[in-house]
């Protein structure tokens, strides 16, 4: 989704997050992409019949709704490196957890380039909800924060990785969080295994030409 008119929140927000894709890889200071998706946990109500010769599969269209679970993505699309934490929440305190995790898995890393959008809880802030402050400090120091902009989630590259895992992976019944983790943990590591990347090639040049209509006009006067 794009803004109807112009805008120049949108387009400052945009390009800063498109520089920071064009930077080159440096181990120093990593560029790692951000989101979060909730899952719905569905039981079967009745046995599946299996296939057999000539027939497919047959599943019932009855299930049992048991619950949700929160699915963290972190993604550094330069290595073709994820890793998805499985949640009960997506609460401030969770995203807070994440994010420290992120930071101590760079020990050597002067700094963790980090891509996300404005979700409420997706705030400095939080770490202050979950932590000490010096530690919440600690966190931060270790980090350079580049928010997408409102109704541009698509320039995140985390967000990218979810669909892929969804429709690779998760496009069928899950019932409970421990084989929603096993899942997701088997399709982390293919993925990882074979390095896969997303092959980013829009520029600030492409996004003033294909998205010129959201740039504010400027007249000289």
């Amino acid at each position: 989704m794009l803004p109807p008119e112009q805008n120049a929140e949108f387009v400052c927000a945009m390009e800063d997050v498109l520089e920071v894709y064009h930077r080159p890889y440096d181990p120093q200071r990593p560029v790692v992409c951000f989101d979060e998706q909730s899952r719905q946990l569905t039981k079967e109500t009745r046995h599946a019949i299996p296939a057999a010769p000539g027939r497919p599969a047959r599943i019932d269209y009855e299930y049992e709704r048991n619950g949700t679970a929160n699915l963290f993505m972190l993604f550094e699309p330069l290595v073709g490196q994820r890793r998805v934490k499985v949640t009960d929440r997506r609460t401030a305190v969770d995203f807070a957890e994440v994010i420290r995790e992120l930071v101590d898995s760079h020990p050597t890393a002067e700094k963790i380039i980090l891509v996300m959008d404005n979700l409420n809880t997706h705030k400095m802030a939080s770490l202050y909800e979950a932590f000490a402050p010096d530690e919440a400090r600690r966190v931060i120091a270790r980090l350079e924060v580049h928010y997408t902009p409102k109704h541009g989630s698509w320039l995140n590259m985390a967000e990218t990785e979810l669909s892929v895992m969804t429709k690779q992976c998760l496009r069928r019944r899950i019932p409970d969080k421990t084989k929603l983790v096993r899942e997701v943990s088997a399709w982390e590591s293919s993925r990882n295994t074979a390095r896969c990347r997303i092959d980013w090639r829009f520029t600030t040049a492409d996004a003033r030409i294909k998205l010129k209509r959201l740039y504010p006009s400027i007249e000289v006067g």
